[in-house]
């Protein structure tokens, strides 16, 4: 593998990383603002003279939690497809590497 490959490998390594990090600031972020609409969704509940319930604030969260797992998916789908393709052309860079040196010993030997 020469210097190339090894810095598109280094790259790759790099997105993913920032992807990942990325992703779980994410997350974080949603479990604070979880907190916070738990919060809204009882004083908006208690301004209606309305029960809040476990089950109303579950459908709040199901929604959100609906637009967080997409946020996810894509960052993660990022990641496979960068590190997908450069797999994919180490493999054959290694495969081509390796025919010739076959062929290179099968001269020398001959």
């Amino acid at each position: 593998m020469d210097n190339q490959d090894l810095n598109k490998a280094e790259d790759a390594v790099t997105k993913t990383e920032n992807s990942v990090k990325d992703t779980l600031q994410n997350m974080k972020d949603e479990t604070r603002s979880y907190a916070h609409d738990v919060r809204d969704y009882i004083r908006d509940q208690k301004s209606k003279n309305a029960e809040p319930t476990k089950e109303g604030f579950f459908e709040r969260m199901k929604e959100k939690a609906s637009d967080a797992w997409e946020d996810t998916k894509d960052f993660a789908a990022e990641a496979w497809d960068t590190t997908k393709d450069w797999t994919d052309e180490a493999w054959e860079n290694t495969k081509d590497a390796a025919e010739d040196v076959k062929a290179e010993v099968k001269k020398a030997t001959n």
